[in-house]
Parts: structure tokens; C-alpha cells; sequence
């Protein structure tokens, strides 16, 4: 396995860190080997509930780790390396195609992925799985059941779900296949010819997968493009620098990477971009970070890109997964990161218990950082851009909030919103077959979904259900149109709600080229919020 240069900003996947020590050196390095062969010796002979050489030393080596002082450091077993490249990466893996959700104890398909073992069979989001080769699931961690459907391909699982509307249980056999989860799960062509391409991670295909989108948009009639990489927390190093490559013309800067010890990496653009000068705009959040930062931060120095939405997370950092004998594997930080003009991105983080990071200065009601005293940079046309903390958007929208009626209902029922979820999954499952894509929600539903409240004893009065009924519906609204017809149709309806995504739509129909769409932002002030 060669190295592997991996951006994330959050952990994907939790895993925890056994106890152990790492002993600091003395004068000289063979004064800590001494200490520790002496500890390893006493432990062994005198501890009361001693543990085998091969756990100490695991043991040893993940506390070594952990006093790094590297927040995005770890060590991997095989099964845990398998699991991060798996959920980070998103390298291909054998199995059936299904994202699975734990409800209350039920194990229910979320989501079945195109071309795969799971849609050719006929799984439908919505079923519940009861039994992976006689196993029963039911109560068991999500962790469990994927270990049961997952597999070398070509082996064969047999699975039992229970469908709405269907008496009989469902048992089916799969061959397991090669699985690929899509970088880009949909693109689509909204009004005016603007190309919508939402990246959602960066595996090893998302390259791939964006200029195929771009392509495809522009055969369809894109006249203008939004790269929507809003809550896309990074991955791959390398699949950022080639999604770069489809945008610039050979020879333009697109990151530097500098190392302890070594001469600066430049990576430049090393292709003819796809889409000429077709306006493009990037839609960035908070949960924006690491690669999605360096595709924003270099469109947005070359004045390549308007950048729309809220401050991005600022993760500046490369790490390399480095292979292990056993098929064990390490990551650690090995360098920095930063922009063609210069800019480091790199905010200051704090780690929350549960592995998240939040940023330390920001207040989490204002997401326009411009506020703060922040180190400036010029982008290509001479522009002031923002370093020190983020990719800073050209234009800063907040997400719509929502009415203080739909905040009050929220709040009463987050307590216990695993229940209200629940019970808002079996209504639209109970009306998917039955809806047309331009359904509207009807006063009988809510009614019913006000039932399913009251019997899953919700902690919710009928006052609060009534005043908040527009999140109500539009929850309703959402999840029965995503299970009777997938995620693009879902996301169709969803346009009006999205603030961010119509704001760039309005710059893209007053704005004819790129030049046009950065003098609007410029002319209107739009650092200042919007």
C-alpha cells in the first residue's frame, strides 16, 4: 500500500483510543527504552489483571499517538483501516449498495445506490431489515449489521426485510459486488441553463464524477455552473488538485503543500479546462473544509469562481496515512497547505468529546469571520480575499431561519426527536406509492402524523403542532417525495427553502460572464451579509 495524502475535518468514524502511555525521553533515547522495557517487565510479572504483549505494545503505540498533540492523528488496525477508507474515502468495497439507518432498534434501508446488487434486487428505501444469513439484526449497532452485509465480491448473503404495506417477509439472496458511492450522487439543469452539481465527498472517483456532470450539463444546455460543496468535510488530496485541473488552463497554480524538511510541493493545473470560461459559482458552508477548501480557496484566487454562502471550517492541514506491517496503518499531520495567492486557511480548532472540532473565535450566530482582523491577500483581478481562517465567500448568506413558531416546535421535540423522526419516516413511507411528483401535502396527513405523535407519547401540545405546522409540512414534504422519488426530485422541491442556492441563482441570470458575476458582488458590498 503506498502513502496516501488524506484531507478530512471531521471524524467520520469514531474509534476509540485504548489506554496507554508514551514515555518522554530522558538525556539520551536509551534512557526511555530502559523505562519502558522496566514498565513492560513489572506489568507483565506483577500487574493482578496483566494483559498479553501484543495488547501493551497496541496499547503503547495508541498512546504514543494520542500525545501527539495532532488532533487528526491515529492509529488503524486492519478492520479499522478498512472502516476509514471505507466511510472517508470512500474506496470501493463488496457488498450490496444499501446505507442503512438504526431507528429506534430497527435496522431500515435509507438509501439503495444505483447499479448495484441492492437496486437490481428490488430494495426500496423504506424496508426494514430483519435477518443477514439467519442472523437476526433487530437491536444490534449499525457497526454490527454492516459487518454481516459486507463481504469479498462474488459471495453470496441472504437478507429478510419486512415492507409497509406487505404481510410477508421478504427474503432475497445477493451476490455481493464492487460498490461505489458516488461522488455526485445527481446533476441537474435548473432554470436559465444553470448547471447544479452537488460534490458530497471527495473519493477516489469524485474527479471522475464532476467532470462527467460537467460535461454532461453543458450537452444538456448549461449556459453557468454551481458547485454546490456545502457540507462536504474533504478526503482526498489528490481528487481535489484534479477537480482544479477542470477548471484552469495548464500552468495556473492550484495549492502549495510545504513539509518539515522539504522543499515546497506547487501543484499546477496540467490540463485544458473543460468548461472554457463558463461562469461558475461555489456554494461553501462551515462544514466545508480541508478539500473542499483548497477546490474553493484556488477558484477563488484566480477569480475563477464567485464564492457564495457562509465562512468555510479551515482545516490547512495534510495528513498522510502511512502503511504498517500486519496491514495496520498510521496517520499523522506531515504539512500545510495553502492557496495560489499565499493564504493559509487554517483556523484555530477545538476538539469536542465526541471527536467533532469547533472553532475557537467565531460566534456561531455571525459566520461573516470579516469582522475579525484577518491577514489580506489579492486574487488575480486584484480583489481582496481573506487568509487566517476559512475560505471567506464573496458573498455571505446565512441559511433562512426558521419562523419562531417552527423553532418552538423544534425545540419541544428535540428531547425525544429520534421519535419524531421515527414516527415522520412511517408517514411518508405510508404515502409514497400512492403520491405524484408534484404531491401536495393534505390536512389528512397531518392529522395522521399528529396521531403518530400522540401514540409515540411525544412530549408536544397540539398548540405547538398546529402554530408549527410549516415544518410540519415541509418535513413531510421532504421525506415522502426523497422515498417515492429519489433524491433530485427531493431536492427540486427543496429549491425555495434554499437561501444560499437562490441567491447564486439570482447573480447567475443578471450575470452573463464571470467578470459580471464578481462586479456584482463587489458593487453590492457583500461581505457585509446578505
Amino acid at each position: 500500500m503506498r502513502r496516501r495524502l488524506v484531507l478530512t475535518a471531521l471524524a467520520v468514524i469514531g474509534l476509540p483510543l485504548a489506554g496507554g502511555g508514551f514515555i518522554q525521553q530522558g538525556k539520551e533515547p536509551q534512557d526511555g527504552a530502559r523505562l519502558f522495557s522496566q514498565i513492560l517487565q513489572r506489568v507483565e510479572e506483577s500487574a493482578v489483571d496483566s494483559l498479553s504483549r501484543a495488547v501493551i505494545f497496541e496499547r503503547a503505540a495508541r498512546g504514543l499517538i494520542k500525545q501527539l498533540n495532532d488532533p487528526y492523528a491515529d492509529l488503524y488496525s486492519p478492520e479499522e483501516l478498512a472502516s476509514f477508507q471505507r466511510n472517508t474515502l470512500r474506496n470501493n468495497y463488496g457488498g450490496v449498495g444499501m446505507q442503512i439507518e438504526n431507528q429506534e432498534g430497527a435496522i431500515m434501508v435509507a438509501r439503495v445506490f444505483p447499479n448495484t446488487p441492492g437496486e437490481k434486487g428490488g430494495v426500496l428505501a423504506g424496508d426494514r431489515i430483519l435477518f443477514v444469513d439467519s442472523a437476526a439484526v433487530t437491536g444490534l449497532r449499525i457497526e454490527q449489521v454492516s459487518q454481516k452485509l459486507l463481504g469479498t465480491p462474488g459471495t453470496e448473503v441472504e437478507i429478510k426485510f419486512q415492507r409497509a404495506g406487505v404481510t410477508e417477509v421478504i427474503k432475497s439472496k445477493f451476490k455481493r459486488a464492487v460498490i461505489r458511492v458516488p461522488a455526485v450522487p445527481y446533476a441537474l439543469v435548473l432554470d436559465s441553463g444553470i448547471g447544479y452539481i452537488p460534490l458530497q465527498s471527495f473519493n477516489e472517483s469524485a474527479a471522475q464524477d464532476v467532470e462527467r456532470s460537467l460535461i454532461d450539463l453543458k450537452a444538456r444546455g448549461a449556459t453557468s455552473y454551481v458547485l454546490d460543496i456545502r457540507g462536504n468535510g474533504g478526503g482526498s488530496l489528490e481528487q481535489a488538485l484534479e477537480i482544479g485541473n477542470l477548471f484552469f488552463k495548464p500552468g495556473q497554480e492550484l495549492a502549495v503543500v510545504r513539509h518539515r524538511g522539504r522543499t515546497p510541493e506547487i501543484y499546477k493545473a496540467s490540463r485544458n479546462s473543460v468548461v472554457d470560461s463558463i461562469p461558475v459559482i461555489v456554494l461553501v458552508d462551515g462544514y466545508s473544509a480541508s478539500a473542499s477548501e483548497i477546490v474553493a480557496g484556488s477558484l477563488q484566487d484566480h477569480d475563477r469562481a464567485l464564492v457564495i454562502g457562509t465562512t468555510s471550517f479551515g482545516k490547512g492541514l495534510v495528513q498522510t496515512l502511512f502503511p504498517l506491517d500486519g496491514g495496520w496503518a498510521m496517520k499523522i499531520t506531515t504539512g500545510k497547505w495553502y492557496t495560489p495567492s499565499g493564504r493559509s486557511i487554517q483556523a484555530d480548532h477545538d476538539r469536542l468529546g465526541d471527536e467533532r472540532f469547533v472553532e475557537y473565535a467565531d460566534d456561531p450566530q455571525n459566520p461573516d469571520t470579516t469582522k475579525r482582523k484577518r491577514p489580506e491577500f489579492k486574487s488575480d483581478g486584484g480583489r481582496t480575499i481573506l487568509g487566517g481562517g476559512g475560505v471567506t465567500p464573496d458573498v455571505v448568506v446565512t441559511p433562512d431561519t426558521l419562523p419562531t413558531a417552527d423553532r418552538e416546535l423544534a425545540r419541544a421535540y428535540g428531547p425525544q426527536q429520534s421519535q419524531w423522526y421515527v414516527a415522520l419516516y412511517g408517514m411518508s413511507l405510508q404515502y409514497k406509492t400512492s403520491v405524484r411528483p408534484d404531491f401536495q401535502v393534505q390536512a389528512a396527513w397531518r392529522e395522521a402524523f399528529w396521531n403518530k405523535v400522540q401514540a409515540a407519547k411525544i412530549n408536544v401540545t397540539r398548540a405547538q403542532f398546529d402554530a408549527g405546522i410549516g415544518l410540519v409540512d415541509r418535513s413531510l414534504e421532504q421525506w415522502t417525495a426523497r422515498l417515492a422519488f429519489g433524491d433530485s426530485t427531493a431536492f427540486r422541491r427543496s429549491i425555495r427553502y434554499d437561501r444560499q442556492l437562490n441567491t447564486a441563482i439570482d447573480y447567475l441570470r443578471r450575470g452573463g460572464t464571470q467578470r459580471q458575476l464578481l462586479a456584482q458582488a463587489q458593487a453590492s458590498g457583500s461581505k457585509g451579509g446578505k
